[in-house]
């Protein structure tokens, strides 16, 4: 029997998608029938969402990319925002979130907030990686990548509990922005970030007291 899978791929680089589009169509079950459809932007992706529900063929599966360019109305910066939306409209829409990010507290972050039912890293991308994941969510999900799996991995095995504030602050100095600037991007006031950072060091074991051991440390047991 023909099962129709009804597909909406999210990435603002063509060839790419055009690669994910060939890959599934040349190694979809005989059974299967894809309708994919394409989006380059956080506004078309919206569309096709809101259209699609219109018409009372929500889809099945969501590939969504997370650095996308933000929609105009600046509502949604990214694929994360995307998959939100789309969880609130089409709850049993799987969601395929592809990324380049491999940053620990990014992954968790995703996990967190999306849950998605695949997870690929795409520097671990490859044609037969992008085929089993497609199969595995259909009938089996989720399906995360190998990186993806070593970072939660990674995090369960330590026996450091890191709270999500202390994991932003890891994750910000890590991208070089400096103490002094946390505020703009934590609302908490500088002495509650200094004494966060100072428990942050005792619970690392950081001896020479430098942002950079820290980091260090953090990264080695991959909460960065």
């Amino acid at each position: 029997m023909q099962e129709t899978i009804r597909i909406l791929m999210t990435d603002d680089h063509p060839m790419i998608i055009e690669g994910y589009q060939n890959t599934l169509l040349a190694t979809k079950k005989e059974t299967q029938d894809l309708k994919i459809d394409i989006a380059n932007s956080c506004d078309e992706s919206i569309r096709f969402m809101n259209q699609a529900l219109a018409l009372g063929n929500p889809y099945d599966i969501l590939f969504m990319d997370i650095s996308l360019p933000p929609s105009s109305d600046g509502k949604y910066t990214s694929g994360e925002d995307l998959a939100k939306y789309a969880r609130s409209i089409m709850p049993k829409a799987k969601i395929v979130i592809l990324t380049m990010f491999n940053e620990a507290y990014r992954v968790h972050n995703i996990v967190k907030t999306i849950d998605p039912e695949g997870f690929l890293i795409k520097s671990d991308l490859t044609s037969r990686e992008l085929a089993s994941a497609f199969q595995a969510v259909i009938s089996n999900p989720p399906f995360y990548s190998g990186t993806v799996n070593s970072i939660i991995r990674k995090s369960i095995s330590n026996d450091i509990v890191v709270d999500e504030i202390n994991r932003k602050i890891l994750y910000l100095l890590s991208q070089g922005i400096k103490t002094k600037s946390l505020t703009d991007h934590i609302s908490l006031s500088m002495s509650a970030i200094e004494k966060r950072k100072k428990y942050l060091k005792e619970l690392f074991i950081i001896t020479d007291g430098s942002d950079e051991t820290l980091l260090e440390e953090a990264r080695k047991k991959g909460f960065v």
